[in-house]
């Protein structure tokens, strides 16, 4: 995408965004250890430890990044990370080009109030929305 072509500005910045869950898995049984001739035995079975949900957002131009895992995904608390990426994260930025690629996404945007997404300039091929 042309997006990234764009040089650096920090009034500006191109902001990558996905979101995605992850199962935690515990062991059943401690790993053999690692002994002289004989590698690391591990089970396979194994005990889920639930789902954790995570929010990641990287600027790829100056490296910069942000990650939380949370218990739950709900359009609300879509709403507050991107209000925290503005408020928090980027306050002095004019505007956030947004880059996403999210199915669930354009409903969301109901969430997050109106000076926030004034500020926001979202781009991909999913989405509805476009400042």
């Amino acid at each position: 995408m042309e997006v990234y072509a764009r040089p650096y500005d920090p009034r500006r910045p191109v902001i990558c965004m996905d979101e995605t869950n992850k199962q935690l898995i515990g062991e059943v049984r401690e790993p053999l250890p690692v002994a002289p001739g004989r590698p690391q035995r591990v089970e396979h079975e194994y005990v889920r430890n639930g789902v954790a949900q995570i929010f990641l957002e990287v600027e790829p131009l100056t490296g910069r990044s942000h990650v939380k895992a949370c218990e739950r995904r709900t359009r609300q608390d879509w709403a507050r990370w991107i209000e925290g990426l503005l408020e928090r994260r980027y306050p002095e930025a004019e505007r956030v080009v947004l880059v996403m690629d999210n199915l669930n996404t354009p409903a969301s945007w109901r969430s997050v109030s109106k000076s926030t997404t004034r500020r926001i300039t979202a781009v991909g091929s999913t989405l509805r929305k476009s400042n």
